[in-house]
C-alpha cells in the first residue's frame, strides 16, 4: 500500500519555552563580548552587551510614553539599528510590532495602521521615493500643532504617538534618539516587571500579507511563534557564535526579522545589514570586508549578486552556508551558488508569513540534487499533510495542497476571524493554497500555487515545472509562466522571459528548445521577453500582474474559463 503523503518533524530538541524578552537578555549575557549586529551603512557595531543596553534604554522609553502591554506599535522603515532596536525594545515591553511595507503609499498606510489599531508609529524620514514623513503629516495634518505623543487625528483616530528617525526634530513628534537616554533604575525594575508578567503565547507582531487579492490580511505571531522558528531556522545550517550572516533581506518581512535577527540570537551569530536596502555591489563588498560565513536572500538577489560585473574581486572564501527562499529558485542558480559563491552548504527554505514562517528546508549535507529540486523535509515540532480537493490526503508523489499544524501557525489574521477560519480549519491546520508533492523520502517539492495552476483543454500543468525546464537555455536567465484565457482550451500558456547580457533569443528558438523535449501542450503559446519582473519589496513574482497585463495586450479580459 503507498505510504500517505503525511510528514511530522520529530526532534530531540525542545521547543524554547521563553519570550523573546527574556531569551534576548540571557543571550546577550551568555555572548556580552561577542559581536551582535553591524550596521554598514551607518557604520555601527555592536557587542551583545552594547545591544542590550540600548534596546533596555529603547524599551523603557517607549514605557516612558505611556504605551502598555498588548499596544500595537508600526515600524515603517528600511534596513537599520533603529529597526533591530525597535524589534527587540517592542518584545520587551510586551509591545505588538505591526511591520509595515516600505513601499506602502498613502491608502495602504492608513489601512494598515486603522486596521491594526496602532496607538504608535516609529519612522523614518524617508527611503528612495517615498516621503514617509510627508505621507504621515497627510493623513495626520493635526501633527502640525499637537504636543508630541497627542495626537487626535480624524483620520487616524488610534494613533497617538509617533516617533521620528534621525536628529531633526518635526513638529508633534518624537525623536527616536531622545527614547534612548539612560534609564533610572526605577524604570529598568517597571521593564524587568513587565517582562516577568508576559507570557509566550501572547502576539507581538503582526505582519501584513501582500494582499494581491482583496485588502492586506495582518498574520498574528506570538513570541513562541517566531523565536523558535528563527532557532531551528539556524540550527538547519548549523549556526553558531562564530558564524557571520548577512542579512540583504527585508527586516520587515519574516525573512529579516525571524529568520534572519533571531536565527543569529538564537546561536549568538553575527547579523550584518549590508545597506538599507538590497544592493548587489553593498552585499559583495559585506561579504568580503565582514568574512560572512552564510547569506540570505531571494533568487533575485543571488542571481544580481552573481551577475554583478565587479563579482569575481570578492574574496568570498568564509561563505559556507546561507538561505534561498521567498520564491521557486531555479536550479542553475543554486548549482552557481554552490560553485562560484562558495556556499557548498546553501539551504533552500520554503514557508509562508502565517506560519512563522519556515515549515520545509533542506540540509547542509543533503546530496544537491535534493537541495536544488526539493524544498528539503518537514521541520521539527511542524506537521505537514497534502490533501485533494476532497480534504484526504494523496499518496507519495501525487500533488495536492501542502497544510501545516504546529508551532508555527500564527494566531489568525488580525481582526477578521472570517478570513481566519478560511485559512486554519477546526483542526489546527493551515491551508497554504499551494500544491506540492512529498516523496517516499520525506523531501516536497513545491508544484506552485493552486491559483496558479493551468487547465488547459482538461490538463493539469504546473508552471514550475515548465520554468524549470525553459530555465536550461544558455541565453536563459530568468523565466516565468502563467496562465491566460482561451477560447477553445480554457486557458494557454504565456512565458516571459529576461535574456542573459550579450544573449539573443527568439520566440522560435525558444519553441525549437521545447520541441521533443516536453510534451507539446507544455509549450506556451505565447512568449515575450522582458527586462524585469513585476515584484513585491521583498523579491516576491506578482504572477497576477503579469496575467493581467497580457490580458490586457491579448484583449482576453472578457473570454471566460469556465
Amino acid at each position: 500500500m503507498t505510504a500517505a503523503s503525511y510528514v511530522h518533524g520529530a526532534s530531540d530538541k525542545p521547543l524554547i519555552g521563553q519570550t523573546i524578552g527574556r531569551f534576548f537578555d540571557e543571550a546577550c549575557e551568555r555572548h556580552a563580548g561577542r559581536e551582535a549586529l553591524v550596521v554598514a551603512h551607518q557604520g555601527v557595531r555592536l557587542t551583545y552587551g552594547e545591544l542590550r543596553r540600548r534596546v533596555d534604554a529603547l524599551a523603557c522609553g517607549l514605557m516612558r510614553l505611556g504605551l502598555e502591554a498588548g499596544a500595537r506599535i508600526g515600524i515603517w522603515s528600511q534596513n537599520n539599528l533603529e529597526w533591530a532596536l525597535t524589534q527587540y525594545a517592542t518584545a520587551k515591553a510586551g509591545l505588538v510590532l505591526v511591520n509595515i511595507n516600505p513601499a506602502y503609499r498613502l491608502a495602504e498606510l492608513e489601512y494598515a495602521l486603522n486596521k491594526s489599531g496602532c496607538q504608535a508609529l516609529v519612522l523614518s524620514p524617508a527611503f528612495k521615493s517615498s516621503d514617509y514623513l510627508g505621507m504621515v503629516r497627510t493623513l495626520a495634518p493635526e501633527l502640525a500643532h499637537c504636543e508630541p505623543g497627542k495626537l487626535t487625528s480624524r483620520k487616524l483616530p488610534w494613533l497617538q504617538v509617533v516617533i521620528r528617525m534621525g536628529r531633526e526634530q518635526s513638529p508633534g513628534m518624537h525623536n527616536f534618539d531622545e527614547l534612548l537616554r539612560t534609564p533610572s533604575l526605577d524604570e529598568l525594575n517597571a521593564l524587568e516587571l513587565r517582562g516577568e508578567l508576559l507570557r509566550f503565547d501572547d502576539p507581538i507582531n503582526i505582519q501584513f500579507t501582500s494582499g494581491t487579492t482583496g485588502a492586506p490580511k495582518g498574520a498574528t505571531l506570538t513570541h513562541h511563534n517566531i523565536l523558535n522558528n528563527g532557532y531551528f531556522v539556524g540550527e538547519a545550517i548549523r549556526l553558531t557564535e562564530d558564524d557571520r550572516v548577512c542579512i540583504p533581506v527585508p527586516l520587515y518581512h519574516c525573512f529579516g526579522m525571524v529568520m534572519g535577527n533571531l536565527g543569529c540570537l538564537t546561536h549568538g551569530s553575527t547579523a550584518i545589514y549590508p545597506s538599507e536596502a538590497f544592493e548587489p555591489l553593498a552585499v559583495l563588498e559585506a561579504l568580503a570586508a565582514e568574512r560572512c560565513t552564510a547569506m540570505y536572500g531571494v533568487p533575485t538577489m543571488f542571481i544580481a549578486a552573481l551577475q554583478h560585473p565587479e563579482f569575481e574581486r570578492f574574496d568570498l572564501a568564509k561563505l559556507r552556508t546561507g538561505i534561498m527562499a521567498g520564491s521557486p529558485c531555479p536550479i542553475e542558480v543554486m548549482k552557481q551558488v554552490v560553485g562560484k559563491m562558495n556556499m557548498q552548504q546553501v539551504t533552500i527554505a520554503y514557508g509562508m508569513t502565517e506560519t512563522s514562517p519556515v515549515s520545509f528546508q533542506s540540509g547542509t549535507d543533503d546530496p544537491l540534487d535534493r537541495r536544488v529540486a526539493t524544498v528539503g523535509r518537514v521541520h521539527p515540532h511542524c506537521e505537514v499533510k497534502i490533501v485533494g480537493g476532497e480534504g484526504h490526503i494523496v499518496p507519495r508523489g501525487e500533488p495536492g495542497e501542502l497544510c501545516t499544524r504546529g508551532y508555527s501557525v500564527m494566531l489568525g489574521y488580525w481582526e477578521d476571524e472570517t478570513r481566519t477560519h478560511e485559512a486554519i480549519d477546526a483542526a489546527g491546520w493551515m491551508h497554504t493554497g499551494d500544491l506540492a508533492t512529498i516523496d517516499d523520502d520525506g523531501y516536497c517539492r513545491i508544484v506552485g500555487r493552486i491559483k496558479d495552476m493551468v487547465i488547459r483543454g482538461g490538463e493539469n500543468l504546473y508552471p514550475r515545472e515548465i520554468e524549470e525546464f525553459i530555465y536550461r537555455h544558455p541565453a536563459v536567465l530568468d523565466v516565468q509562466v502563467v496562465g491566460v484565457p482561451d477560447d477553445k482550451y480554457g486557458e494557454e500558456l504565456c512565458a516571459w522571459i529576461i535574456v542573459r547580457a550579450g544573449q539573443t533569443l527568439g520566440e522560435q528558438d525558444v519553441r525549437d528548445f521545447c520541441k521533443g523535449q516536453i510534451a507539446h501542450y507544455k509549450v506556451p503559446r505565447y512568449i515575450r521577453f522582458v527586462d524585469s519582473f513585476p515584484m513585491t519589496v521583498t523579491g516576491k513574482i506578482q504572477k497576477f500582474q503579469i496575467r493581467e497585463q497580457m490580458k490586457r495586450e491579448l484583449g482576453l479580459d472578457e473570454v471566460s474559463t469556465a
